[in-house]
């Protein structure tokens, strides 16, 4: 992988270095009119003639950001409130961060302190034979690679399977009736009845066929809407192709459904399924009578029903009892057909996998995996969001339906226009690769995790001496680093998130839409072009014609304006068709702006050693849901476009929510008297929003100033639209790293890899290579992180750099091992020849 195909971002600029110099900022104490729709760029060439900055900006004591030769406004971090450091007594040192994708690694670590990482690149297998062999678990606990064990257990849905195997797949799953049943079921019933369950339940719930000659195959349009297959009849959860809603549309006059799946067999038509006549009948007693239905429904776990008999007569003596295969739980209508769902307890609703992805948005990946999968994005979960630009590695979890660990993993690798043999040897298409799937009882949610694993890789490390790399490295590893929202969190376009967000907690809804729509130089030309066919021309039409749908927030406003019939007063009606996720990320991002700026407040008055009176900490340790952010997006780039699934549902859509009502954890004051009590690493601090204490002292009514300098009421953060109402969250000021250790290699190709990620060790592909007499430094760093911290913070740290993305594309474009780009390769080349050559001799 080239290093010139790494560096590539859709907002990165062409400078090699930040400017040195920065214009004074001008006076933005003048608020903004209420209402009044601010038009910064007349044209896109023409630079703003107002900053767009937040008016606290001001308090920050920088001037302005400087611009490209483009005119993109290139944040810096101290635009955003990053500005110190702990160990400014130690040395800096110099490095390229991210100049690779595998340079920065990231697994995920679950709940219960486990790395996440790629085991297996197998398909998985979901054959009761398999799972009987292996000792797999019950349908109740969670299943590795496979299903539980059932009797209507089915195959792998493979299409070329015969009938036969079918049936002995159903036979071989674990039969509920042994000697101790039989027992149970012969003190109520007669054992010719029992042989008859027993016969039942092995045939499946599906009637077998019957040959005669070709005769006995042949049945009446009446009994017969099922087309059959070499497969047998379809009991197995339904592939990619059939939904639930299946019927409908285009399709619903079509035997099997699309057939893209099925490829148009073993499906159901309109009619429904083979009509069952089996059943066993039992005499029974009254005594009796109720005992046999709790026997029956016990032994076969529901998949049996009984009902008294009502051809037979009712006697003084008892009656007579019918048992047969449960058409109940199968989906509307009672019947296991087309589009419905398998028994319940038959698979667990949920199945689990790991996911790789690179250079690819947490999001962007879960939309791509939806339209891969053909299922709804809000069917997928994460536990976190993880970043962009690099290799990571997580759990995520499908709501199922009907689908199959082996139906997903073989629409996830596209198999059908690959082959299993090039799905296992190959990389993943699109940077994305799932692996280890399994079922589960549950689906994740955001916070399910303890935090994140990283390998991070410096490369052309500067440093006056080794020593000073030790005592960073161990300055970090006790000390810690400032709990920083990274420069992810605001954006690089030349509008920054956070500015949007405090237009929406003003309730500026026109100023919001003006910023969102604003022409922004370095975009794609045919979003310049969608941008300025509505700011300059404005034709409605054209705009929304040229404007990419990959570009929601836009789209939707001009979406919302085209039903107004081309209407634009209603500017929070249209702000409101933006998904509800993308729309707080605007207002997260101002609370993060504004919590950055306090905490380095702190640190300038207080240092970063103790805690002193006037800072918070939790008075009793919170439970981890609220102890978690309020918004849970560590790495989230909020100008990067928002993926839609196939049906356009946005990736960052909200889901139905299963949380218990927030509620504000206990916090105090230190004094005097109690602050010794406490460490610098149980300081708090809050972001805005109701229901949080301010610190005491001078650093709260610093804080306060914050928050009116930019129109805003520090106690007043509920507004009419509920939606933008803040609860308000705290976050610990510093961040102690766990697991950290450290190793400097050395390289001269910065093309060669330096570390190794997990698809490509199970393929055998880029293993990390170095060079003992290399012309370059690399530091390789190995830490773990709690969430929501951010890995580039701690970098941050030791290198004493900028960490915004121009400044390190500049870094990287103007690095000296640059020039030895694809020398190892050719160096290779060369021995190989002299190898070549020797062997001719």
């Amino acid at each position: 992988m080239s290093t010139s195909i790494a560096r590539e971002r859709d907002d990165d600029d062409d400078e090699a270095l930040r400017s040195t110099k920065r214009t004074k900022i001008d006076d933005i104490t003048d608020e903004h009119a209420p209402g009044e729709i601010i038009q910064t760029q007349s044209t896109p060439d023409k630079p703003e003639s107002k900053s767009i900055l937040p008016p606290s900006h001001v308090l920050l004591g920088v001037s302005s950001p400087p611009t490209s030769s483009e005119g993109l406004r290139q944040l810096l971090e101290s635009d955003v409130g990053i500005s110190e450091y702990i160990s400014r007594d130690v040395a800096p040192f110099s490095g390229i961060i991210k100049q690779r994708f595998t340079d920065f690694l990231v697994y995920e670590v679950d709940l219960d302190h486990h790395v996440v990482h790629i085991k297996s690149l197998d398909m998985p297998d979901s054959s009761p034979k398999k799972d009987k062999a292996t000792g797999s678990k019950p349908a109740e606990e969670t299943t590795e690679h496979g299903s539980p064990q059932s009797a209507t257990n089915d195959k792998n849905g493979d299409a070329g399977t015969a009938h036969a195997e079918s049936s002995q797949t159903v036979q071989s799953s674990t039969q509920p009736v042994g000697e101790a049943q039989d027992e149970e079921l012969s003190a109520i019933d007669e054992g010719a009845s029992i042989s008859q369950l027993k016969m039942m339940y092995l045939e499946g719930p599906e009637p077998p066929r019957v040959s005669d000659s070709g005769w006995g195959n042949k049945v009446t349009k009446s009994s017969e809407d099922v087309e059959m297959t070499d497969e047998g009849p379809s009991t197995q959860p339904e592939d990619d192709s059939q939904k639930s809603g299946a019927g409908r549309g285009k399709n619903r006059n079509v035997r099997g459904g699309k057939g893209r799946g099925q490829r148009g067999r073993g499906g159901r038509s309109r009619g429904g399924e083979r009509e069952d006549h089996r059943k066993v009948l039992s005499e029974v007693s009254k005594a009796t009578r109720t005992s046999l239905h709790q026997v029956v429904r016990k032994l076969f776990k529901g998949k049996f029903e009984s009902e008294t008999d009502m051809s037979a007569p009712v006697g003084d003596e008892g009656s007579r009892i019918a048992i047969k295969w449960s058409r109940r739980g199968g989906g509307r209508g009672g019947a296991q057909g087309r589009g419905q769902r398998p028994p319940r307890g038959e698979y667990p609703p949920y199945i689990h996998f790991t996911l790789q992805k690179t250079n690819r948005d947490t999001q962007d990946a879960l939309a791509h995996l939806s339209r891969t999968l053909h299922v709804n994005v809000k069917d997928l979960a994460v536990a976190g969001t993880k970043d962009k630009r690099g290799v990571t590695v997580q759990r995520v979890s499908l709501r199922r339906g009907n689908k199959t660990v082996e139906n997903v993993w073989k629409a996830a690798n596209q198999i059908g226009r690959r082959s299993v043999p090039e799905a296992i040897t190959q990389r993943g298409e699109r940077g994305i690769r799932i692996a280890d799937l399994n079922y589960r009882k549950a689906g994740l949610e955001l916070g399910m995790l303890k935090g994140n694993e990283f390998v991070i890789t410096l490369r052309n490390v500067q440093v006056d001496s080794m020593d000073t790399i030790d005592r960073a490295m161990n300055s970090m590893k006790h000390m810690g680093f400032i709990n920083y929202y990274g420069m992810q969190r605001f954006g690089t376009a030349a509008v920054p998130t956070h500015t949007i967000g405090l237009a929406f907690l003003q309730s500026d809804w026109h100023k919001a839409v003006s910023l969102i729509l604003q022409v922004r130089p370095g975009e794609h030309p045919d979003v310049v072009a969608a941008r300025e066919a509505w700011l300059v021309d404005r034709d409605l039409d054209r705009a929304l014609a040229l404007m990419p749908r990959r570009v929601v927030a836009e789209r939707c406003i001009l979406e919302s304006y085209k039903k107004q019939g081309g209407e634009t007063r209603n500017a929070m009606g249209a702000l409101s068709t933006i998904p509800h996720n993308l729309r707080l990320m605007y207002i997260h991002a101002y609370q993060s702006y504004v919590w950055n700026a306090i905490v380095s407040e702190r640190v300038r008055m207080h240092g970063a050693v103790r805690a002193v009176p006037g800072d918070l900490v939790f008075d009793e340790e919170p439970s981890a849901r609220v102890a978690q952010d309020a918004d849970e997006e560590p790495e989230l780039n909020a100008d990067e476009p928002v993926a839609t699934d196939e049906h356009g549902e946005s990736a960052r859509a909200p889901k139905k929510s299963h949380k218990l009502p927030w509620v504000p954890p206990k916090v105090k004051t230190l004094t005097e008297e109690d602050a010794h009590k406490y460490t610098i690493f149980d300081v708090i601090m809050p972001l805005p929003g109701r229901d949080v204490a301010y610190p005491g002292g001078s650093l709260g009514e610093r804080y306060r100033e914050f928050l009116t300098r930019d129109g805003l009421d520090p106690d007043n953060f509920i507004r009419k639209q509920k939606e933008y109402t803040l609860n308000g969250s705290y976050r610990k000021i510093l961040q102690l790293p766990k697991n950290m250790s450290w190793s400097v290699l050395r390289y001269t190709d910065p093309d060669v890899a330096l570390a190794q990620a997990d698809e490509d060790k199970l393929l055998g592909f880029d293993s990390p290579s170095t060079v003992e007499d290399g012309k370059f430094m690399a530091l390789q760093i190995n830490l773990t992180l709690g969430t929501a911290a951010y890995a580039t913070m701690a970098l941050r740290e030791l290198t004493k750099t900028e960490t915004s993305s121009h400044f390190q594309t500049g870094l990287t474009l103007a690095s000296e091992d640059q020039q030895f780009r694809g020398t190892a390769a050719a160096t290779a080349q060369d021995i190989e020849l002299e190898e070549v050559a020797g062997m001719e001799e």
